[in-house]
């Protein structure tokens, strides 16, 4: 029996671009997914990390459209263009609109710098630390329409040290954050995944 062909994966960014990075660099033959396009919300790292790895990048800016609901749609389409089986959100710094997520329901992933529910948002390290916390980590996990509170596909915990400040810390998080990315992405384009309201697994 001839082996399934690899999912195609359109990653969203909007940073430096370094779990896009990771996600190609793990993209190797044997991978069951291929990067086929990278969006972005800017001109970015991510767009020079595509260009660089000979991918089709497309950038849609909020600034360019009268409204949201203009801009979801641009996106959507943009990003529909490319037929994804999935969509990564890796450091993309917009909250994704209803049309979108309508489009790919349930194939959107997110990472986060924490271990959600606690310390949503864009601050989530800061925050961690502001708050004493022993223990922070990463979720990786699927989006919905609000602000990282999707159905949790995996975590990973990241111990604080006494001297860590924001750059110390976040740093480590990134480097269990890339890891975790790629295992999930391997493991839902291989199995799929079981979604049922607030609770999702894979295969």
């Amino acid at each position: 029996m001839a082996p399934s062909a690899p999912a195609r994966v359109v990653v969203l960014a909007s940073g430096t671009g370094s779990l896009l990075r990771s996600l190609l660099d793990a993209a190797t033959d044997d991978f069951p997914a291929r990067i086929v396009a990278v969006g972005t919300d800017r001109q970015c790292a991510a767009v020079d990390i595509a260009t660089g790895a000979q991918l089709p990048s497309y950038t849609v800016r909020l600034s360019d459209y009268d409204s949201r609901e203009e801009w979801d749609a641009a996106i959507t389409d943009a990003t529909a263009a490319h037929w994804p089986d999935l969509v990564v959100s890796a450091g993309f710094m917009k909250i994704l609109g209803p049309r979108f997520l309508s489009q790919f329901l349930g194939r959107v992933i997110n990472t986060h710098p924490a271990l959600l529910p606690s310390f949503p948002g864009a601050h989530a390290v800061p925050d961690a630390l502001a708050h004493g916390v022993k223990v922070t980590g990463c979720t990786v996990h699927l989006v919905d329409d609000g602000m990282d509170t999707g159905p949790i596909l995996a975590q990973q915990a990241v111990a604080v040290h006494g001297d860590d400040d924001e750059a110390s810390l976040h740093e480590r998080i990134k480097v269990v954050e890339r890891a975790l990315l790629v295992d999930v992405l391997a493991a839902v384009a291989t199995r799929g995944l079981i979604w049922n309201g607030r609770r999702a697994s894979i295969k």
